[in-house]
């Protein structure tokens, strides 16, 4: 029975009391106290040599985060300045002068004055830099002058943009580091300026054993976050189930969520990147739980479909088994030294098969026009029904970032590798606003007459489900060992103990 409407104090008192129930099996399970990984000084020392090896020869700078305009968010460093140096502290900057492909690297970095220490704590400096980082450091003061004395050697500048992830860089342009190269660019305009984050894309990719463990930490912990979820007794908001899978992340030592938590329910699930968690959710519902820890800078991801009810419906069954059946057919094709692309365009193949079996699509080559450029013509793939319903792209890689490279991008010959880390996600989402945007036309008249009656039986229906993996020389293993057929999501939470008012 669900239970009655609520005032907000009692609402929250039996939002606390269902978690605890979660928390209490979650608890339950073992948890075996073992070292945490970490990455050495050696390791990082390695991690600037390969790079040095693909600049070959020339001036490497790269700047850290920045302190944050107030005092009430938690600091976190860029990936990229975190990979070469395992420095995490803000207002930092790294200079690697590269000559025949060996590194001498430099830190300049950013004092506190003591009153300003008591609140935020002690930062390296130059005594303590060698002991903590593997390397000698000067004072920030004095870079624009090592900067400019560089630049008039005649050598090659690379540059590491300062951003947070690589997906929206070319956005960000009025970062400390942007401006720093305009002004050299100003002052030396003979200068050559090269980008360097491809070649650090490109050592980031391959990730070694201390970051294949951290990597299996942070999805253990968003393992449990994501059961924690499913046990949260008769949630009634959104936010409920975020809380469940973000307690659990933070109890299990989690630094944060890797991204925004997406958790959407009905109409909610089926848009991609939902993130304001704040809406209703109700029994015949699916909820889709796109959630992941970043554990020591590592991230992880995974997204589950669950039922508000706790069972699915016959209509729900038949489009999760789809998206299920899709994803194990990638999983069939992601082994060492095969193609990303074909492992893709496998799913891709189950899910329009299905589709066109469940009559949301004329047929399996049939096309439409979409609501966006595209030229149909020469890209017929592009246009093609089932891509309303299938809209992203299912692999990507995880490490610092939660979008990684992937060494078959880095190396271009498109395959999987031995120390690969990734995720596979296939989604299909379901809604009769997304017929409505289409343009008028023929053929968008005729596709939305044909399938109209399908997708009301599916309307706002959202399944995606996302798992991680590493390639080992064993081959494919998944890491994200948290129920995802159907009669262990219904087991799980049949497990749930109803709370009454």
């Amino acid at each position: 029975m669900r239970a009655l409407s609520l005032s907000v104090p009692a609402a929250a008192l039996l939002t606390l009391l269902a978690t605890g129930s979660s928390t209490l099996a979650a608890q339950q399970r073992p948890r075996t106290a073992v070292a945490a990984p970490s990455v050495s000084l050696d390791e990082t020392a390695a991690r600037r040599r390969a790079l040095a090896e693909r600049l070959e020869n020339g001036v490497l700078i790269a700047f850290g985060g920045r302190a944050l305009v107030h005092d009430f968010s938690t600091f976190y460093q860029l990936p990229s300045f975190r990979y070469l140096t395992e420095l995490n502290e803000p207002d930092h900057a790294l200079v690697m002068v590269v000559k025949d492909k060996v590194p001498q690297s430099t830190l300049f970095l950013t004092p506190l004055d003591a009153r300003t220490a008591f609140y935020y704590g002690q930062r390296t400096d130059s005594a303590s830099s060698m002991a903590r980082t593997g390397m000698p450091a000067r004072s920030f003061a004095a870079l624009a002058g090592v900067l400019d004395s560089l630049a008039g050697s005649g050598q090659v500048f690379w540059h590491i943009p300062d951003v947070e992830t690589t997906d929206f860089s070319r956005l960000d342009t009025l970062t400390r580091g942007q401006e720093t190269v305009k002004a050299l660019t100003r002052a030396h305009p003979a200068l050559t300026i090269r980008n360097a984050m491809p070649h650090v894309l490109a050592v980031r990719a391959r990730k070694s054993a201390t970051e294949l463990a951290l990597i299996r930490k942070a999805v253990e912990i968003s393992a449990e976050g994501h059961r924690a979820a499913m046990l949260t007794a008769n949630p009634q908001h959104e936010y409920e189930l975020r809380a469940a899978l973000e307690y659990e992340f933070t109890r299990r030592g989690a630094e944060r969520p890797a991204y925004g938590s997406i958790v959407g329910g009905g109409y909610n699930g089926t848009t991609l990147h939902y993130m304001k968690d704040s809406d209703p959710v109700k029994p015949g519902d699916l909820v889709v739980m796109d959630a992941g820890a970043e554990y020591r800078g590592y991230a992880a991801d995974i997204t589950r479909t669950i039922p508000v009810s706790g069972r699915f419906t016959a209509e729900q069954r038949a489009l999760y088994q789809l998206v299920r059946d899709a994803q194990a057919a990638a999983e069939r094709n992601s082994k060492p030294g095969l193609s990303i692309r074909a492992a893709a365009d496998s799913s891709v193949a189950v899910r329009v098969k299905g589709l066109a079996a469940l009559g949301l699509i004329e047929s399996e080559d049939a096309q439409y026009d979409p609501p966006w450029r595209v030229d149909c013509t020469a890209s017929p793939a592009s246009c093609k029904q089932a891509n309303l319903w299938t809209i992203h792209g299912i692999t990507h890689g995880i490490g610092l970032a939660v979008h990684d490279p992937l060494q078959g991008d880095a190396r271009r010959d498109g395959v999987f590798h031995e120390g690969d880390a990734f995720t596979i996600e296939p989604g299909i989402y379901v809604s009769t606003k997304a017929l409505d945007v289409l343009p008028d036309t023929p053929r968008n008249r005729q596709f939305k007459a044909k399938v109209l009656a399908a997708v009301k039986r599916y309307e706002n229906t959202g399944v995606r489900i996302e798992d991680d993996y590493i390639i080992t020389d064993k081959g494919l293993e998944r890491l994200s060992l948290v129920p995802r057929e159907i009669d262990e999501i219904e087991a799980l939470m049949a497990r749930r103990r109803a709370i009454q008012p």
